[in-house]
């Protein structure tokens, strides 16, 4: 009889320590010292040691991919972007470096989200196409393989549709696999009266949206002079009914409750977090709702009460990190978003890595990448450096060497 065929790799990404982001008793981020990953068409095959792989693969003809002396991590899943704006905001963040806000309001300077509207009304779909792709780029080659986009600079139909269109062009043109959001819910227009627009968010846009497929989410900005508890239910009960899931912005500036409304619809994700109390952090780790924290927003507006990482670590609350690149918070390094979360906020390494990876993914609902194990994505980074620990310690340094996002290989060096 003849013995059993091995399964046939196609390409080892060898040599290096792979971290597979998968927990054991010994270790949180499962090491694996002088590692392989085998792939085979889009997915991983097997992970392990070269004796282990040499026993159970056919690995005749495969490609050999060499990551010696270098640190090998699964894709970043950056889970709340609002990669498509028009224009800049750069001379507002510059100005609120040494004025007050009453000091802006002085100058005439248009500010927040309503200048990032205009600036998008403004803007062509090719002009958003050509700025969208060139930030998501750098993401890219920062590490991130996967990425959420949200809408809610247009405000009206024809400009929310606009944006969701740009986001859907740009999955086409790279390698990034991207999923939208429909934020039509992250403020109020000026022009038109309030509960008029939440009527046509809900009777025209969401029936667009789904129409059109132009999401798979839908989110609201439930804080102090956006939404309201009652609104956002409303809106977010509607998206589930059209078949979009939930999310949800809560808790930024302000507790008014939406914690414990994201809990109660068993929202995918609840993001920002400041104000968000221990017993609605129980109410979020109890309904499986991600929190998703992002320390560059806090940092970049110089928040005054930051997220409160150990609380809500301890309460049981799963997390996952984000840049929320967006005008007022213009990052496209989750690497660097990794170093503030461990500076400011006290996650490990470990933590840091996990809430990038494998809480990205389940903060959009995906269970088929974030860590390096077999049949999950083969979407892998290869990092220049020596240890896990020092992509936190060298600051400010892009640590990627080589890419992969389902089996395709790219590298820095074209």
């Amino acid at each position: 009889m003849n013995p059993p065929q091995k399964p046939k790799a196609d390409l080892l990404v060898q040599g290096g320590l792979v971290v597979t982001c998968l927990a054991s008793d010994a270790d949180p981020v499962g090491r694996i010292p002088n590692g392989v990953v085998a792939i085979r068409g889009e997915y991983i095959l097997a992970v392990g040691s070269q004796a282990e792989m040499d026993a159970e693969l056919d690995l005749s003809g495969a490609q050999l991919l060499d990551a010696a002396n270098c640190v090998i991590v699964p894709g970043f899943v950056d889970c709340h972007t609002h990669l498509v704006f028009g224009g800049s905001r750069v001379q507002e963040y510059a100005a609120r470096m040494t004025h007050s806000a009453a000091e802006i309001r002085a100058l005439g300077m248009p500010t927040g989200i309503q200048a990032s509207v205009a600036m998008t009304r403004a803007a062509s779909e090719e002009e958003l196409l050509a700025s969208a792709a060139a930030r998501l780029h750098g993401m890219f080659w920062s590490g991130t393989t996967t990425a959420e986009i949200k809408s809610g600079y247009g405000l009206t139909l024809a400009d929310e549709m606009k944006m969701l269109r740009v986001a859907r062009r740009l999955a086409d043109q790279q390698p990034v696999e991207l999923f939208n959001t429909f934020l039509g819910a992250h403020d109020f227009p000026a022009e038109m009266p309030r509960q008029r627009y939440i009527d046509l968010l809900i009777h025209e846009m969401l029936p667009q949206v789904v129409a059109e497929h132009l999401a798979e989410f839908c989110d609201v900005y439930l804080d102090d002079g956006y939404y309201t508890v009652q609104e956002s239910r409303r809106i977010l009960e509607a998206g589930l009914a059209a078949g979009l899931k939930a999310k949800v912005h809560t808790d930024a500036y302000a507790d008014l409750g939406g914690a414990f409304l994201a809990a109660d619809l068993g929202v995918v994700s609840a993001d920002h977090l400041n104000y968000t109390t221990p017993q609605a952090a129980r109410a979020l780790a109890k309904a499986g709702v991600v929190g998703v924290v992002m320390p560059a927003l806090d940092w970049a507006v110089a928040h005054s009460h930051p997220f409160d990482a150990r609380m809500l670590h301890a309460e049981g609350v799963e997390l996952a990190l984000a840049t929320d690149l967006c005008p007022a918070c213009w990052v496209e390094s989750l690497q660097f978003v990794m170093q503030l979360a461990c500076r400011l906020y006290q996650f490990s390494p470990e933590q840091a890595l996990l809430a990038a990876t494998v809480g990205g993914a389940r903060a959009l609902g995906l269970t088929d990448r974030g860590t390096l194990q077999p049949g999950m994505l083969a979407d892998v980074q290869i990092w220049q450096l020596p240890s896990l620990e020092d992509v936190i310690y060298r600051l400010g340094n892009n640590a990627v060497k080589g890419m992969l996002k389902r089996g395709k290989v790219f590298n820095q060096t074209g």
